[in-house]
């Protein structure tokens, strides 16, 4: 997992952050180093600060074969206490010992370095336990082995044609698939450059100088507002985004100023990211690509039946290949995900077209409204709200209606602007049936770490 580290060692740095900067022996000597008092550990923790320490800390506990468990540094005491005793771990590495509650800290920055190396535990040793959260009750763990692991990022590797020339440039937190383990494993695994702003802002990108730019859609519409940050990007190889689907202006925006059009990716904590566009490939506004090597995916109906790749039926989204989850921690044990046929459901919606191209609907719980006898993704809606020039933010749900089932309801946030003029400027675009009923105007949308916005917050209100 982890021989990227060893060599090649020709690059001035393999780790920049806003407070250090450390060569790839530098980085293996500290984390060897850190990775001795993890000797016999079940599992550990880790305080996951956006820096340096974050980067040693999992670096040492994947060179020791722990497995790790990334503790949003933002989290409050109920969830931090879930977190340690859900996953039962013995450590926390942190330099903040009041941030381990009860369990014994371990300090991460410090004098001492190693050169002696652990020998590689075996590919399906757990490597990661990444909490997430679902529809009812706390959040669950998610047990990644280090064989996923190391298939994602290859497959990522050669659809993005990432090199150790590339210099990746990020500001993502350090505790989800996302920041960890594409925004830094990924660099250590493939021998780029990493350099971690510390907070992904227009200024930071811009005076990175990277080839390589990953972002969430809030950044890029941060970025895309921002056209001399977002022209300073141009020379870069590949802006990716993803965790949430990229709004189609925010696209056409980044298109325009830096001349190229974003790669957008999808996948979830389970499954690691299983389809993309590629680096020398075709850029669809609103779709994320084809499956990665070794991936297969398909969609049922709610039986369970295959459903035709036409472009236009939508379905649940199931995916195989593997970067799949090892399981679910339970008691102490590892609980084998429920597959069908191998087939892991996403519980995303979709649609696959007759030449393989994905688009997320969304989250089937949330973003297919069902309206009228009429089966309608939520995301086309809120990309047909988002050409009003008065609309800088949507988010469309399915509530309760007694005649229709479910009435397709947008918050909007943006401008002044009559609710009725939205409606009508839906259903100017889209079939009649497609446009929304009600219209809320809101200050903000619920959003998580990520940038995705909370809907079932919007439902529950």
């Amino acid at each position: 997992m982890l021989t990227a580290l060893l060599s090649p060692d020709d690059l001035p740095a393999a780790v920049a952050t806003p407070e250090l900067t450390l060569a790839r022996h530098d980085l293996l000597g500290w984390a060897a180093h850190v990775a001795a008092d993890l000797a016999g550990a079940p599992i550990v923790a880790v305080h996951a600060t956006p820096g340096m320490p974050t980067v040693v800390a999992v670096t040492a506990a994947l060179l020791a074969g722990v497995p790790v468990v990334p503790v949003p540094p933002d989290a409050g005491r109920l969830e931090r206490d879930h977190l340690l005793r859900d996953s039962g771990a013995a450590l926390m590495l942190t330099d903040d010992p009041a941030a381990a509650g009860d369990t014994p800290a371990v300090p991460i920055t410090r004098t001492g370095r190693s050169t002696t190396i652990p020998a590689e535990p075996p590919p399906g040793s757990p490597a990661l336990v990444l909490y997430t959260s679902g529809t009812t009750g706390p959040p669950k763990g998610v047990v990644l082995s280090r064989a996923a692991l190391a298939a994602d990022l290859d497959a990522l590797a050669e659809a993005w044609q990432w090199t150790p020339a590339d210099t990746l440039v990020h500001g993502l937190p350090l505790y989800h698939v996302h920041g960890l383990v594409l925004g830094v494993l990924g660099p250590l695994r493939l021998g780029s450059r990493l350099v971690h702003t510390g907070k992904p802002t227009p200024a930071s990108y811009a005076a990175a100088r990277g080839t390589l730019y990953f972002g969430v859609p809030t950044v890029w519409s941060r970025v895309a507002a921002d056209p001399a940050a977002a022209r300073a990007l141009a020379p870069a190889r590949l802006l990716v985004s993803g965790s949430a689907p990229l709004p189609v202006p925010v696209f056409d925006d980044l298109l325009a100023l830096t001349g190229q059009a974003p790669v957008e990716r999808y996948g979830m904590t389970e499954t690691l990211i299983t389809v993309s566009a590629r680096a020398d490939g075709e850029r669809r506004a609103g779709h994320v690509g084809h499956p990665l090597a070794g991936i297969e995916t398909r969609l049922v109906d709610e039986s369970g039946a295959p459903l035709p790749a036409d472009g236009e039926t939508i379905g649940h989204l199931q995916v195989r290949g593997p970067t799949l989850l090892s399981g679910y921690l339970r008691d102490g044990g590892v609980r084998p995900p429920e597959l069908a046929g191998g087939f892991y459901p996403t519980g995303d919606v979709a649609t696959i077209a007759p030449d393989g191209w994905h688009r997320i609907v969304g989250r089937a719980s949330t973003d297919l409204i069902k309206t009228g006898g009429y089966r309608v993704g939520a995301g086309e809606v809120e990309d047909a709200l988002l050409l009003h020039p008065a609309v800088r933010e949507a988010a469309v749900v399915g509530l309760p209606h007694p005649d229709l089932g479910e009435q397709i309801t947008a918050f909007v946030v943006g401008d002044p602007v009559a609710p009725a003029e939205l409606i009508g400027f839906v259903a100017e675009r889209l079939a009649a049936h497609k446009r929304p009923r009600v219209v809320h105007l809101v200050g903000d949308l619920p959003r998580n770490a990520m940038g995705k916005v909370q809907k079932k917050r919007l439902i529950e209100d």
